[in-house]
């Protein structure tokens, strides 16, 4: 290579070496350094020994098995892996099998029963949380079946993958990847991939009368939010925006139910959820609450998205074996509308007489009662289900569902009656992310 006004007889020989470099909101962008000498020979041994320091870093995966879901968020999945992330993969020298999934629970089924998992490095799903929990089950599923391992038995010690999941955003909302990360960006997800980093996770493992249901990693959600989202899943044909009305609608049908709930209090040294201390680690005994309950959320991290920065519980951790639950009392319409808007500031959500919080590591519920109650005019229901303006003095709504069902990560559960457990992620911590499927264990 001849710069200008250099003569030919003194070549300058050069190599580009490309790196990361952190942006503002928690962005990661590639750049460029070209690196130039007067000797060939030297420029290879530049190269050389960079190129032998690198291969050190064992960390760094080298081929991986890509699911893309078209259909999640605004159906962009595949275009942006193709335009965004395929790039970078193949200038970090990534070679990638990718699956473009064609109906649900397409790559929980191929991980479960086909995949040849000897010889990738990691799975990547492009998507939202959905296909995150999808890929989840698949290869937990996967491991259980190759070791015999009963996931129907609550105490069960499952053993652990060894492949990593990573993750980037192509969905609704993106919780997963937003609380891991900071950001809902494909481009610093796909560059956090390459570099190899990890963050072990905690996961709960749902069981209702002794039979596994569903892992959750993020949000379980009795209440105002099983009702969100089971009332959106018959709005599908609307995208994104399904959420926004369907909250609407829960928040002016205003239903609580009753119910008992029973938990096992996480160690003192474990800290709680609103003293902002993510790290702290005596046995602690049952408790067991009866009442009335608006929502009942079970956090296994912050859950903080683009619409609530902080979270529904901004100081869970992500790795200490334990989850934030989170109970909402029965209250006017007007308190649970000031608890809902603190999830989109920096105010304390947890400071109203009719929330109260616990860091747990096991917990159960029981409904109470066969039909959800109307917290207003309980005395003149409506003979058919219905609902009015919010100012009118008659109920809401009435639910046709006998009762509420339960939001795992996005899936529904329709039995009410659960049983929880969250065991610690075992592992180093680091903050990126990939998620180390060994240290999702239950």
């Amino acid at each position: 290579w001849e710069e200008e006004g250099v003569p030919r007889e003194n070549p300058i020989f050069c190599f580009p070496v490309f790196y990361v470099k952190r942006t503002k909101n928690h962005q990661w962008r590639c750049n460029e350094a070209t690196f130039s000498c007067s000797s060939a020979e030297l420029c290879e041994q530049w190269i050389q020994v960079t190129r032998e320091q690198l291969s050190l870093l064992t960390n760094r995966p080298k081929r991986l098995l890509v699911y893309i879901n078209p259909f999640g968020g605004k159906r962009r999945g595949k275009r942006i892996y193709e335009e965004k992330v395929a790039p970078v993969f193949q200038q970090a020298g990534i070679s990638a099998d990718v699956i473009v999934t064609e109906r649900a629970n397409h790559a929980r089924d191929h991980l479960t029963t086909e995949a040849n998992l000897q010889q990738y490095d990691g799975v990547v799903c492009v998507g939202g949380d959905g296909m995150f929990s999808e890929i989840l089950h698949g290869l937990v599923a996967r491991t259980q079946n190759d070791n015999k391992v009963d996931q129907n038995r609550p105490g069960a010690e499952l053993k652990p993958c060894m492949l990593r999941i990573g993750i980037i955003p192509a969905g609704s909302t993106d919780c997963i990847c937003f609380a891991t990360v900071g950001t809902n960006d494909p481009v610093t997800s796909a560059l956090h991939i390459i570099i190899g980093d990890s963050q072990p996770m905690d996961v709960c493992s749902v069981h209702h009368n002794d039979v596994f249901l569903r892992y959750s990693v993020s949000l379980l959600g009795y209440g105002f939010y099983g009702d969100v989202l089971a009332d959106s899943e018959k709005k599908r044909w609307l995208g994104p925006a399904r959420y926004d009305l369907s909250g609407v609608k829960a928040f002016l049908c205003h239903n609580y139910y009753k119910g008992t709930v029973s938990f096992l209090p996480a160690e003192d040294n474990l800290g709680h959820p609103r003293d902002k201390m993510q790290c702290r680690f005596g046995s602690s005994s049952w408790k067991v609450i009866c009442g009335k309950f608006i929502a009942i959320n079970a956090a296994n991290m912050s859950c903080a998205c683009p619409r609530s920065p902080k979270g529904l519980s901004p100081s869970a951790h992500l790795a200490d074996g334990t989850a934030d639950l989170i109970l909402v009392r029965k209250c006017s319409r007007l308190d649970f509308f000031r608890h809902l808007l603190r999830h989109t500031n920096t105010d304390d959500q947890f400071d109203h007489s009719f929330v109260e919080v616990h860091r747990v590591k096991k917990f159960h519920f029981e409904p109470l009662d066969p039909q959800p109650l109307l917290l207003e005019n309980q005395s003149e229901l409506p003979k058919k289900p219905g609902f009015c303006p919010m100012g009118s003095a008659q109920t809401t709504c009435i639910p046709s569902a006998a009762h509420s069902s339960w939001n795992c990560d996005g899936e529904i559960l329709h039995h009410a009656a659960i049983q929880v457990s969250c065991l610690k992620a075992l592992g180093k911590t680091d903050s990126a992310l990939m998620t180390h499927n060994s240290l999702l264990k239950c």
